[in-house]
């Protein structure tokens, strides 16, 4: 009674062994693929607009000092003191700006870039240039103590397409992750023959003859 189960399995277990070496790659392909797909159908797109500042010396002020204070303007962009005033401009909670604006400097341009993502181009570019007028504004405040004021370099435009990946794209990504893993699969999958093969008898050797056997 207690090797039914065994029993059952066994067919099951020779059915994955006597299936071809590379069905697992192409099984792997095919459901990442599909997986990869519906992804990026379900998805919704989203936006991005990016906006530039750039500051700019004043009196006695070095260009050292410029990409210093621009370094700074960039760490400071999201924070509550700037973002409280763009969400005026922007017409979207603090909360929203917060989760999305990034920024970026250089250490080779005193340039700060804004950019803003949303499920709406109109809302991103908003958001963006929301932020920059609104960092423009502190720095413009602050400028007698720093010598540095920012100007607006570049204004956000309308992007002419989304910046998240489509689906044929998530579809090849996830088409590629999925033969990956099924080529792992194809080093771990059970051999043909398995215990059968090792089970086998090993084949009997004579043993050498004597000095004595060879005289007889």
């Amino acid at each position: 009674m207690t090797d039914t189960p065994t029993r059952r399995r066994l067919p099951s277990l020779d059915r994955v062994r006597k299936l071809p070496a590379w069905s697992a790659l192409v099984a792997g392909t095919l459901v990442g693929g599909l997986f990869g797909g519906a992804y990026g159908l379900l998805t919704p797109p989203s936006y991005s607009a990016t906006s530039y500042v750039v500051a700019v010396p004043t009196g006695n002020a070095t260009p050292d000092a410029a990409r210093g204070f621009a370094q700074a303007y960039g760490r400071v962009a999201t924070q509550l003191a700037v973002l409280g005033d763009a969400q005026v401009w922007a017409g979207v909670p603090v909360r929203t700006l917060r989760d999305s604006v990034r920024t970026a400097t250089s250490p080779d341009a005193p340039m700060v870039s804004v950019t803003a993502t949303s499920a709406r181009p109109e809302q991103a570019v908003d958001m963006a240039n929301a932020v920059s007028r609104a960092l423009t504004r502190h720095a413009e405040d602050t400028k007698g103590s720093t010598r540095v004021r920012l100007v607006q370099f570049s204004r956000a435009v309308r992007p002419s397409g989304p910046a998240s990946a489509s689906s044929a794209v998530t579809a090849l990504v996830g088409a590629s992750a999925g033969g990956l893993l099924g080529g792992l699969a194809l080093l771990v999958r059970p051999r043909r023959g398995g215990r059968d093969e090792d089970a086998l008898p090993a084949a009997s050797v004579p043993a050498p003859a004597t000095a004595a056997d060879v005289q007889r």
